[in-house]
């Protein structure tokens, strides 16, 4: 499992190594016996029992084998498949295609009642239209996978767009002004997007922000992310897709939000940053 600079994610595999490295202590085994009871050099023993390296599902089932407990086997794999979701890397989440990355969140997506989320390069995927969607995810395509099904997954994005109008949810999107001018296709698909973000900005559920681009910041741009409720934060990286549900590290997120969320502007003031916007492009 690739290595995440998360504390959730460290502490979740130092949970697991715990639980390994107790099976062989009350086995009375030493790192010697059970390396050689698997069949395994006594350095990779040492580097599961001290969290360095992750075991595989296989190597769980060697361990509790050795151990006398394979009673535990289907409960410590499944520890492992947790800690592998906090971190999965773009090309392992999309081996696939993008149709199935997309679809995987819907639950999540449905089950949350408040959202918040902060972006600083690109219009967040609840809010954008299927022309920048398309453009998006072809961007993603051609970057990262040979499988092509961009359109499916356009309209399953799309699709799921419905939560902003089903349920008693409520919506608090951030976007840096820069936001308003990036964009990957035409300016005829930029300028449809920023028309339809002046008609969500409207919604009575949902506050749109834009932090303005100026000297004198007190909170510089950070990576982007989505808070769901108070239990999970979602953060998309240049490797990979985070998730995180330690209270501190959610709690840190929240703080952030709020920093920037003081920053921006709304209502009036936001939309005339967008209209500004639209109006560059001619």
């Amino acid at each position: 499992m690739p290595v995440s600079g998360s504390s959730s994610v460290h502490r979740a595999r130092r949970v697991l190594a715990d639980r390994l490295r107790e099976l062989c202590g009350d086995a009375g085994l030493d790192g010697k016996a059970l390396a050689a009871a698997c069949g395994w050099h006594p350095s990779k023993v040492s580097r599961i029992a001290a969290a360095k390296t992750a075991p595989s599902a296989d190597d769980i089932r060697a361990w509790c084998r050795a151990c006398g407990a394979e009673d535990q086997t289907d409960d410590l794999i499944a520890s492992l498949r947790a800690v592998e979701g906090m971190w999965i890397e773009w090309r392992r989440m999309e081996r696939t295609g993008l149709r199935r990355a997309q679809e995987t969140v819907l639950p999540l997506f449905e089950r949350t009642r408040r959202f918040r989320s902060y972006s600083s390069w690109l219009v967040p995927g609840l809010i954008q239209t299927s022309g920048y969607t398309e453009d998006v995810l072809r961007a993603v395509q051609r970057r990262r996978l040979t499988v092509d099904d961009v359109a499916d997954a356009v309209a399953v994005r799309t699709e799921r767009q419905r939560v902003l109008y089903e349920g008693h949810r409520r919506f608090a999107f951030l976007v840096e002004e820069s936001v308003l001018r990036n964009g990957l296709g035409e300016p005829d698909t930029q300028l449809e997007q920023l028309e339809h973000l002046l008609t969500v900005g409207s919604l009575p559920n949902v506050s749109l922000g834009v932090v303005p681009t100026r000297l004198g910041r007190s909170r510089m741009p950070v990576e982007g992310f989505w808070i769901y409720d108070t239990g999970q934060v979602n953060v998309e990286l240049v490797s990979g897709y985070l998730t995180l549900t330690q209270p501190s590290e959610v709690g840190a997120y929240a703080d952030t939000f709020t920093m920037l969320a003081d920053m921006a502007f709304y209502g009036a003031r936001a939309r005339a940053l967008i209209t500004a916007a639209m109006d560059s492009l001619g």
